[in-house]
């Protein structure tokens, strides 16, 4: 009498206990299974190869850096060419206005007395324009390969770097000075110095076009008139409480320049111009470098999905 209640009881709990136990345990292990199957068939992001992280575009907007250092680059190597010979290699507004007044020089005074000489400062100006738009023309091969993707900025600063490598060992080899005691006495007069205008010229050509395909706040990284006007045009010019891009990319591209011609002359007189001319290659180098740095342009795809 005493067993039947306890058997009964016994049976009581376990049909209680079944009620939170899977009648199916095989049909459970099995579902889970199929979840580790789904798990593993779930395509995963897979890593780039470095040649498709070349391949990729960079953002405009992340490229601050560099495109400050191309700033600091146009006045390092203008104030070598400026001290040297009163020519600037980047800004080429004066040296075309320059050869208007080499030409009108050719009409000057009365016939037979007209100076129809061609200055040594007119044939560098000369040389420096067409130096310079060979190198943009040289730039425009970026459009093919796209002109915002991480190998065609490395490759195009690369060459800006070689080609400040060349200036450097021709104006070395040229055993010319390096700062001019006033125009009509230029440190550089051979032809060893005048090629070394043309690939100081040319690497700002490259340089320029780069920066104008980016198509930012720092537009060409060469000339800065363009810069000025709209900088002073800025409706937000002079509200200094919060950021703004318009405004401070351009107080940052002015502020590089001026800070790269003011190096550039400290040391020159130091170490010379083919000294100087070798810091710039090395701070080429490094920018061509900085360019596997800059982050990747998002898709639109993957920012809707964010």
């Amino acid at each position: 009498m005493i067993m039947m209640p306890l058997r009964f009881s016994m049976a009581q709990s376990w049909s209680q206990s079944r009620q939170f136990l899977d009648p199916h345990p095989f049909r459970m292990m099995a579902s889970n299974h199929d979840d580790e199957e789904q798990l593993q068939d779930t395509p995963r992001p897979s890593k780039l190869s470095f040649l498709q992280y070349l391949q990729q575009d960079v953002d405009p907007q992340q490229c601050t850096v560099p495109l400050a250092a191309f700033c600091f680059m146009t006045g390092f190597i203008d104030s070598i060419s400026f001290s040297a010979v009163f020519v600037w290699c980047g800004f080429q507004t004066g040296n075309f206005v320059q050869l208007a007044v080499a030409l009108a020089r050719l009409f000057e005074g009365p016939p037979g007395q007209r100076d129809q000489s061609f200055h040594k400062a007119d044939q560098q100006a000369l040389a420096s324009l067409l130096a310079f738009n060979v190198g943009a023309l040289f730039g425009r091969w970026g459009d093919h390969l796209g002109s915002h993707k991480r190998l065609w900025l490395i490759i195009g600063t690369f060459v800006q770097t070689l080609l400040t490598m060349a200036a450097a060992l021709t104006i070395w080899k040229s055993g010319s000075g390096a700062i001019a005691d006033n125009r009509g006495d230029p440190a550089w007069t051979n032809g060893l110095s005048l090629a070394a205008i043309i690939f100081m010229s040319a690497s700002l050509g490259v340089q320029g076009i780069q920066g104008k395909r980016l198509n930012t706040q720092f537009t060409t990284t060469i000339v800065l008139t363009t810069v000025w006007v709209e900088l002073m045009s800025d409706p937000s010019l002079f509200n200094l409480r919060r950021k703004v891009i318009t405004r401070d990319h351009k107080l940052i591209a002015a502020s590089s320049l001026f800070i790269g011609g003011f190096v550039s002359r400290a040391i020159l007189g130091k170490i010379g111009s083919a000294g100087t001319l070798g810091v710039a290659v090395g701070l080429r180098a490094l920018i061509t470098l900085a360019w596997l740095f800059v982050p990747a342009k998002q898709k639109k795809g993957s920012e809707e999905g964010k």
